[in-house]
Parts: structure tokens; sequence; C-alpha cells
């Protein structure tokens, strides 16, 4: 189906006619594509989307429009993102009380360097 994306962060839910089965041990990572977000201003929600190897229904892709005066048509067939499939590894939490130290230490969101 069609869809029109309202400009100024309207979204929409597209699906994308497809379903697929990813081994197991690996995941889908749905990524926005470049040239859509630099002509048109749309991208991905939720970026990137995990889609794990137990999912079997149609594949579904958030996309948003961030231009703030003109609509974009997705129309069926369009290529509106793209899917990584990559091996992921299983493992087993452990609690504790304390953590190892670290170069970085408790410093969040800006001090990874530049």
């Amino acid at each position: 189906e069609d869809v029109t994306l309202p400009p100024g962060g309207g979204r929409a839910l597209i699906g994308t006619g497809i379903a697929i089965a990813i081994p197991r041990g690996y995941a889908g990572f749905v990524q926005p594509r470049s040239g859509l977000a630099l002509r048109h201003g749309i991208t991905c929600l939720n970026t990137p989307g995990l889609i794990d190897s137990g999912y079997r229904d149609e594949l579904k892709v958030l996309l948003i429009n961030t231009d703030p005066s003109e609509s974009y048509e997705v129309h069926r067939g369009d290529r509106i993102a793209q899917l990584v499939i990559q091996k992921v590894e299983q493992v087993t939490w452990e609690e504790t009380d304390q953590l190892d130290e670290s170069d970085r230490g408790l410093g969040g969101f800006g001090h990874s360097g530049r």
C-alpha cells in the first residue's frame, strides 16, 4: 500500500511484504538509506531496528519525515531501508557487586574522546 509521510515528523509503520528466517546465532538490523535521508529527510526510527532469529512475520520499517515542509510518498516496491545480517554472541550474565576499573571510568555522554 502507498503511504504519505506528512512533513515535520510524520511517521508510519511500512510493511515490506517480505518475511525471512534469520538463522539462530544471527540477527538482522534495519538501517536507513542515506540517499533518502540526504535528499528527502526520510529516516528510520528505532535505528537500528533489531530483528531476532525467532521472528517470522512480515518485516516492517518505521519511517519518519524530518523535512519541515514537504510530504513524502512511499510507494509499493520503493527501497526504504536496508537490512544487515550479523552474527550475535549469546552471553550469560553474571551479577556482581563491583565492576573492574577502566580508562573511561564513569564518564558518560561526551567522554569517549575526540
